[in-house]
């Protein structure tokens, strides 16, 4: 059985930031959103670096550990960032988040490091599949917020590590994937301000990966956005049968 993605990605600046920081990527066996910090344009470089350094992934044969990959890929973004601040101080402080999934025959390895998310929808159910490195997560985990409270807690957008030169660890996954399964990957312009039963709803109701990445852009705008907003939405498929 041969698999592959049908996916599209969407992304918008949003109603304050007078850049846009994300970065994404939209392929037949690779999806990917990063969320560069840092400041301008220093966040942006970052998330574009580690996107172009997964890139290639989705071109090369398929890879028999999705997920070492992956990691190799961001390991060497991650000392290419290093590299740029040491080089330039207005670069210093520059990193990005990466969520990345690479399909590989009937599984996909997934990788997080950062609050961009990912999430799957499976036979009408959405499950997240990531857990975002934040120090309001770290609260809710040891029972002090609520996930209600985290969503509005001032200090939810400081993330708990990155790809910034520095060390970092990823939390990685072997998925199973079958034909129908629908992932969607998001910057935190999105989730911060969309709740899961809206995006859920949006993920079951838009066949098309493009409309539904830009209903969810413009549910996460008619909700504010006062973030960049970036969304990838895939659709696992069966590739046809080649004719003899």
């Amino acid at each position: 059985m041969s698999l592959s993605l049908h996916a599209a990605a969407v992304t918008d600046i949003g109603h304050v930031r007078t850049n846009n920081e994300d970065c994404a990527y939209a392929g037949r066996r690779l999806i990917a959103v990063a969320d560069g910090i840092g400041g301008m344009p220093a966040g942006e470089l970052a998330s574009a670096m580690v996107i172009k350094a997964i890139a290639w992934l989705d071109e090369a044969p398929p890879a028999a550990d999705p997920i070492g990959a992956l990691r190799e890929s961001i390991v060497a973004a991650n000392e290419q960032i290093r590299a740029a601040a040491a080089a330039d101080q207005s670069q210093d402080g520059m990193g990005t988040t990466i969520t990345a999934l690479l399909l590989a025959g009937d599984q996909a390895g997934l990788v997080h490091v950062g609050d961009s998310r990912g999430y799957l929808l499976r036979g009408g159910e959405l499950t997240q599949l990531t857990k975002d490195d934040t120090f309001v997560q770290s609260l809710v985990d040891q029972g002090v917020l609520t996930v209600a409270e985290a969503r509005v807690h001032p200090r939810r957008s400081i993330v708990t590590q990155a790809i910034q030169g520095q060390e970092f660890r990823a939390t990685e996954s072997l998925l199973p994937v079958r034909p129908g399964d629908r992932f969607m990957l998001c910057s935190d312009g999105l989730s911060d301000v969309v709740q899961d039963d809206e995006i859920h709803a949006v993920l079951v109701g838009c066949p098309d990966p493009q409309n539904c990445a830009a209903r969810l852009v413009r549910a996460a705008l008619d909700a504010g956005a006062t973030d960049n907003v970036t969304v990838v939405v895939a659709d696992v498929r069966m590739d046809p049968t080649p004719s003899s």
